[in-house]
């Protein structure tokens, strides 16, 4: 596993991948971490994550690889991936999804474990009634991502920019 750092705007963001996808992610720097990607995985992730934090990229394809995780788990990190930029579903919505509808705090400890954040949404995943709780890399980064995306959103779907 090769890790990359780059700044953002939620401060240092670590990506590692494989070779050939995306196998984790971290908030802040990972002391194996390189400032200068040298595979195409690793070039294709940073272009896609600065893209995504400077609002241009509300969609990733870079390839992403799951080495850990029970089936529910992956069916929740599947389940992230399928949420709209710019949207946001609850844990008891998300629950539902998967299949187990009383499963809302597993939800959350699956999104606590979620190896590859901001590519797998996790931050689109929020209380009952929209209320933030929980977040890996801390409420003011899920924030700043939430508010980024509604940004974006906004600005392409009501004022018809980018």
């Amino acid at each position: 596993m090769r890790w990359t750092v780059l700044d953002s705007p939620i401060g240092e963001f670590s990506v590692a991948t494989d070779g050939t996808s995306v196998c984790g992610a971290h908030f802040g720097r990972v002391d194996a971490a390189v400032e200068a990607p040298d595979d195409a995985a690793s070039r294709q992730a940073v272009a896609e994550l600065r893209a995504y934090f400077a609002g241009e990229l509300t969609g990733f394809t870079v390839p992403v690889s799951v080495p850990r995780g029970s089936a529910f788990e992956r069916a929740v990190w599947r389940e992230m991936t399928r949420i709209p930029y710019g949207e946001m579903l609850t844990y008891g919505e998300v629950a539902g999804l998967v299949g187990d509808p009383g499963a809302a705090r597993a939800v959350g400890v699956a999104c606590n474990r979620n190896p590859i954040p901001v590519i797998v949404p996790c931050h689109r995943i929020v209380g009952a009634g929209g209320k933030l709780v929980g977040f890996g890399g801390g409420l003011p980064r899920k924030v700043k991502l939430l508010e980024l995306e509604a940004r974006v959103a906004f600005e392409r779907e009501v004022l018809g920019l980018g």
